[in-house]
């Protein structure tokens, strides 16, 4: 046997008397969404803000449309009812009553009950018009951020690579991946965030504009069944 067997067959004895117990398993890191939230840096604070922002106008104005789609489908039979019988009062408390964005155009419509009828669809558009207004309160903010916050998540990015670039022409000849991580993990996790928080606040201005489009459509269309009303023969 020469000189190499006998090193070889060394080895192969040493590495069966090691325990299989004792080969190290590479240690799997995890990382929670918050600590990685917290690696984007100040960014991140920003966009959990327009997050936070986007999410209370959704549920508020969500509430608030819901509402006004509420419709009594006898409502304005009981309406033509009283108009055809002369009862403009009972007809005025009946819209009081209800409290909703079409009773509120009506009501504006009975109480105009002598003047033209040019005059009377004007003041009823005008109340229309001032409803879809309130009821479109806060959703142009939505638009903002959902534009925004992808910008932002890229002036994260924009900035978290300045650091890592920073951080290396100060270390010099020695570089490691510690320090360029900071960096690099702002400038991941901030356009990650930015989109997302983006997304989002897209999907509930889309949300909010169908459910307020429906809204138009019913006052449209009952501000026409008034104006029919009025146009009927007595």
């Amino acid at each position: 046997m020469n000189l190499l067997q006998i090193q070889q067959a060394a080895n192969d004895l040493g590495a069966a008397a090691i325990p299989a117990e004792t080969v190290t398993q590479p240690t799997e890191f995890k990382l929670s969404i918050l600590e990685l939230a917290t690696k984007g840096g100040w960014i991140m604070i920003l966009l959990a803000v327009l997050s936070i922002i986007a999410v209370y106008i959704f549920i508020e104005r969500y509430i608030a449309v819901s509402r006004a789609t509420k419709y009594d489908n006898s409502f304005m039979d009981r309406i033509r009812e009283y108009m055809k019988d002369g009862k403009l009062d009972s007809a005025k408390a009946l819209c009081r009553g209800n409290s909703t964005p079409i009773s509120r155009m009506i009501e504006k419509g009975l109480s105009r009950i002598g003047r033209p009828l040019g005059d009377i669809n004007s003041a009823i558009e005008n109340v229309g018009n001032l409803e879809v207004a309130q009821l479109e309160r806060g959703v142009s903010i939505l638009a903002m951020i959902a534009s925004a916050a992808p910008m932002i998540g890229f002036l994260g990015t924009v900035t978290g690579m300045i650091r890592a670039f920073y951080n290396m022409s100060m270390a010099g000849n020695n570089i490691d991946i510690e320090l360029l991580s900071s960096g690099i993990y702002e400038a991941m996790v901030t356009t990650v965030g930015g989109l997302i928080v983006g997304i989002i606040a897209y999907f509930f201005h889309a949300i909010l504009s169908t459910k307020i489009q429906k809204v138009v459509n019913l006052l449209e269309a009952k501000a026409t069944e008034f104006m029919d009303v009025l146009n009927e023969p007595a």
